[in-house]
Formats: structure tokens, sequence, C-alpha cells
């Protein structure tokens, strides 16, 4: 019998190292592909919007390529900040730095290849101003909001979250190489958005939160108070999506859908406030209803100023 058999036999077995697929996946994980999705679904459309049309597709790759790249880093650079935090609360220790299953160093120097990689594929391929608003949202997202907000502040995700608003710009500008109205009351869509997004998820997991000792507003204030702040962020949000209509020449179809989809998202707001009014029952309060709505709404919202174009 080898030592491999008697160390298997007493059920201690010998470590394996991790397979290749293994290391990949762990390293693809620090890139939160899930976000990545999100944030490119608010880029490609503007490009169609800015277009008045279909843009060039080797554009729209580009674009894509770069932007999946600046997330990625961003994404990568958050979890080395945040590996300490990431072993305490549920939601996040699975994440390969809070498993241990890259070394920081790896993962701190992939993230900033990442960066610069993505820096020059947009600067080269697109232009360089699209490249500096990757840049300026990926340095804002690590620095400001992880680094200096998220553990200091309530407002952490309010402020922090404007990183995760600048990929309507950076769609605009692929296509047009300049900055106008229209991707700037975009970027204030998602900016009015995040906190009821996020705040919903936060309620989810606001044990989580007071665990790592991170101030994010569920886990600091009652569900009602978070409820309330949700909808007051609900109604800027829709109003800011109705800004749209008169700086941009659209059709009715984007009114319409901007109109509809703010409708049912302030009928969610309410409801969520009403059932969080009396309980810090989450089993009540189903916070998790409004976060999976919030996602189909800015996804929907979008794609419908990037149909518009073609229907008029």
């Amino acid at each position: 019998m080898t030592a491999v058999d008697v160390n298997s036999a007493h059920g201690q077995g010998v470590p394996t190292s991790p397979s290749f697929n293994d290391v990949v996946k762990s390293y693809v994980a620090l890139t939160k592909p899930r976000i990545i999705e999100l944030l490119l679904l608010t880029t490609v459309p503007v490009m169609f919007l800015a277009q008045q049309g279909v843009p060039p597709l080797w554009l729209v790759l580009a674009t894509f390529v770069g932007g999946a790249l600046s997330a990625g880093s961003a994404n990568a650079l958050n979890c080395v900040v945040d590996a300490d935090i990431d072993q305490l609360m549920r939601r996040t220790s699975r994440r390969p730095l809070a498993r241990h299953q890259i070394p920081t160093r790896n993962a701190l120097v992939f993230g900033l290849v990442l960066g610069v990689v993505s820096t020059v594929v947009l600067g080269v391929f697109v232009n360089w101003l699209s490249a500096e608003l990757a840049l300026a949202a990926n340095v804002f997202y690590v620095v400001g909001y992880t680094m200096i907000l998220k553990r200091r502040t309530t407002q952490n995700i309010v402020w922090g979250g404007a990183a995760g608003c600048f990929p309507a710009m950076i769609g605009w500008t692929a296509v047009t190489n300049e900055l106008a109205w229209a991707p700037f009351v975009l970027f204030l869509v998602v900016f009015f958005w995040t906190p009821p997004h996020f705040w919903a998820l936060a309620m989810r997991y606001r044990e989580d939160y007071a665990a790592a000792n991170v101030p994010m507003l569920p886990s600091v204030v009652s569900s009602a108070e978070v409820a309330k702040q949700i909808v007051a962020y609900s109604w800027i949000m829709v109003a800011t999506s109705l800004a749209l209509w008169p700086l941009t020449p659209t059709g009715w179809f984007y009114p319409a859908m901007a109109i509809a989809l703010g409708i049912v998202f302030l009928i969610e707001a309410y409801d969520l406030q009403s059932r969080a009014r009396d309980t810090e029952d989450l089993s009540v309060i189903k916070p998790m209803r409004l976060f999976h709505f919030s996602n189909a709404y800015l996804a929907l919202l979008f794609v419908a100023a990037a149909i518009d174009p073609f229907l008029r």
C-alpha cells in the first residue's frame, strides 16, 4: 500500500493543487461577471442612441471588450481591498480571496494589469476620452468608494455608486467622442437608481454588514426608514429618466416605456414601504422583490433608448 493509500485509508488524503480550470474560474470570479453584465447593459444601448441607429460593429466590440476589462479591473481590486470583510459576510464569503484561492499579490497584479490593458484598448480602438472616463470610474470605485466611503458613512453607496454611472457616458463618447446632456441624464438615472437597487439587497443581508462593521444604511437604521428613502430616490430616478425626452430627439417609444416602467417601479417601492412600516421581518418585507425588478427596470429602460431611433 502506498503512502497515498495509507492517508486515504485514514481519511486524511493528500492535498492536491487546484487544476488549471479551477484557477481560471477563480480569476474570472474576481472580476464579478454578473456586475460586468449590468454595466455593459448601460453602455451598448447608449451607443445605438448616440448613433441614432446601428453603430459600427467593430466599435461596439472594442467598447464592449474595453469596458468589460475596465469593470473587471475595478472589481478585482475591490476584492483585494475588501478581502477581510468578505470573509465575514455570507454573500461574499465564497469569493476567491475570502477563500484564499488566489494569493493577494497575484490578485492585485491581475487587477492592475486589467486596468492598464482596458485603458489601452479603449484609447487605441475607441478614443481616449472614453478611455479616460473608464479609468476615472475605475479609480473612483476602488479609491473613492471601496477605500474611503464604504467603511465610513451610511451614504457610501449613494456617492460611491457614481462609479457605476460612467458606462452610459462611455457608450455615448465611444460613438461621438464628445460629451452631451443626454449621457449626463442617463448618468443621473443610474445614480438615483443605485440606492433603491442596492439598499434593497442590503436589507436582505443587513446582518452581514453589521457583522463586518460596514455602515450600509439598512444595517444602521430601521427598515421603515430605508424604505422611505428608497421611495424618495425612486421618484427622483423616474423624473430624471423622463428628462431624456426633451434633451434628445426621441420618439414616442422611449418616454412611453419610461413612464410605464417608472410607474411599476414606484408601485414596488411603495409596496416595500408598506410592508416595512410595522415590521423588521424580512420574510414579510421581501426586499429582494424590488431588487430583482430594479435590474429589469434598468435593462428595459436602456434597451428602450436603443430601440427608439428605429421606430421613428
